[in-house]
C-alpha cells in the first residue's frame, strides 16, 4: 500500500512539474490546496489508465516497437496522458492537455521526472 502511495505521490509530482513547464498542458488556477487535490487525483487517473490501457496498446503495437527499436513509447506515453486529460474532463478535473505536441513534451517530462524522483526516493523492495 504504501508503494503505491508513494508511485502516485511522485507521479503527482511530475505532472505538477509537466503542468508548470508546458503551456499546453493546464491545471487548475485555484488555492494551492486544490491544485494539490487536483494534481493527485490525476494521477490516480493515470496510474489506472497506465495499468489499465498501456499494456493493451503495447501488445497490438508490439510490431511498431520491432520496427522503431522502442520509439514508439514516447507515442504511447503521449497518448497516455492525452487520454488521462480527457478522463479528468469527464470527471470534472481541472486538467486539460491542449494537443498531441504539448501531450509528446510533457510525457517526456513526467518521465524524466518520475525516473528521477524514483532514484531519490528508494522503494523497500
Amino acid at each position: 500500500m504504501m508503494k503505491f502511495v508513494l508511485k502516485t505521490l511522485i507521479n503527482a509530482v511530475a505532472i505538477w512539474i509537466a503542468a508548470w513547464l508546458v503551456s499546453g498542458i493546464t491545471l487548475t488556477n485555484g488555492s494551492w490546496g486544490h491544485q494539490a487535490l487536483t494534481v493527485i487525483l490525476v494521477a490516480l487517473v493515470f496510474g489506472v489508465v497506465n495499468f489499465v490501457i498501456k499494456p493493451i496498446v503495447k501488445l497490438f503495437s508490439f510490431p511498431l516497437f520491432v520496427l522503431t527499436l522502442g520509439l514508439i513509447t514516447f507515442v504511447i506515453n503521449a497518448l497516455m496522458l492525452w487520454l488521462t486529460s480527457w478522463a479528468s474532463g469527464r470527471l470534472h478535473l481541472d486538467f486539460h492537455v491542449d494537443g498531441f505536441v504539448s501531450a509528446l513534451v510533457g510525457s517526456l517530462i513526467i518521465s524524466v521526472v518520475a525516473w528521477a524522483m524514483h532514484l531519490v526516493v528508494r522503494d523497500e523492495d
